[in-house]
């Protein structure tokens, strides 16, 4: 059996886009959680360029690289692994759609809590505690 310290590091990156207290999530194709959008790096690539390549890959949008801003990282434990998010907001230009890599786009409240993984959970807590997500 692994120690803690002995873990994977799962480490992502997330987009937290949030209108009228509402926070958005994607299904990706074939799963049946939602997501912060986000995911992992490729290679050497910085927080910066994983979130701009991720969120195009997945919504269509371009996002504004000025206008990214760190709000939060956050760790939770899952069996055999530690998944850490690095979260992000940031204005984009295009249409938000999802891509073939999505099947549903979706705006949650902190009602929908229960719905996401962990460490997403977490960063709901937080923009609930912040005035920032509505409760339901």
């Amino acid at each position: 059996m692994r120690t803690e310290r002995e873990q994977r590091l799962i480490d992502t990156v997330a987009w937290v886009r949030i209108e009228d207290g509402r926070i958005l999530c994607a299904r990706p194709r074939g799963k049946d959680v939602f997501y912060i959008p986000g995911g992992k790096r490729e290679g050497a690539e910085t927080d910066l360029q994983t979130l701009i390549r991720e969120i195009r890959e997945e919504l269509t949008v371009e996002l504004v690289p000025d206008t990214v801003a760190h709000v939060g990282t956050y760790e939770a434990l899952i069996p055999d692994a530690v998944v850490r998010m690095a979260c992000y907001t940031a204005e984009y230009t295009g249409a938000l759609a999802a891509s073939s890599e999505i099947d549903e786009i979706a705006w949650f409240t902190y009602a929908d809590r229960p719905h996401v993984p962990p460490v997403d959970q977490l960063l709901f807590d937080d923009l609930h505690a912040d005035g920032l997500l509505a409760h339901g």
